[in-house]
């Protein structure tokens, strides 16, 4: 399964796997792992180093098999922090295509401030079966899918 949120804050990857009952895996930019106490932490709540700017064979062999042997992976799409519900990538719909993953869209809403609180929306799954066969445009289709959905989830809970 492929979770796949908004990211305005530090905070989304541990919200966003807080409701559920299984362990959530995440990406995280590289140089994280090489913060003292957040290299120590990190590993040790499903997160694993992406290297940014390219495409990082070992973070996308490492996520195949995570969703091979049937654990879930968190992704923020939008690849950073973002306020504005920025332009998607195509790693979440590539990687649910290549794998078979189920697409779990999730709203991360609230205050990002300290001790205040947050709630997390999952929505039912996102078909992307549709682009497929569709190369690299189908990928882009597909993140926009994922991202329209996303952002629509959001702006649905947020006015509540």
């Amino acid at each position: 399964m492929v979770l796949c949120a908004n990211h305005r804050s530090n905070w989304d990857p541990p919200v966003l796997g807080t409701p559920l009952d299984r362990k959530v895996h995440y990406m995280a930019k590289a140089e994280l792992f090489q913060v003292p106490v957040l290299g120590y932490i990190l590993p040790r709540i499903g997160a694993f180093p992406v290297k940014r700017g390219g495409v990082s064979k070992e973070s996308i062999r490492l996520s195949l098999q995570l969703l091979k042997d049937g654990h879930m992976l968190g992704i923020f799409p939008e690849g950073t922090r973002s306020n504005a519900g920025g332009i998607g990538k195509k790693g979440a719909a590539s990687l649910a295509m290549k794998s078979g993953a189920t697409v779990i869209p999730a709203a991360i809403i609230g205050s990002y401030k300290p001790f205040r609180r947050m709630k997390v929306v999952y929505g039912p799954p996102v078909d992307i079966s549709e682009f497929a066969d569709g190369g690299p445009e189908g990928l882009e289709q597909a993140t926009d899918k994922i991202m329209t959905v996303i952002r629509a989830m959001v702006k649905q809970h947020e006015s509540k």
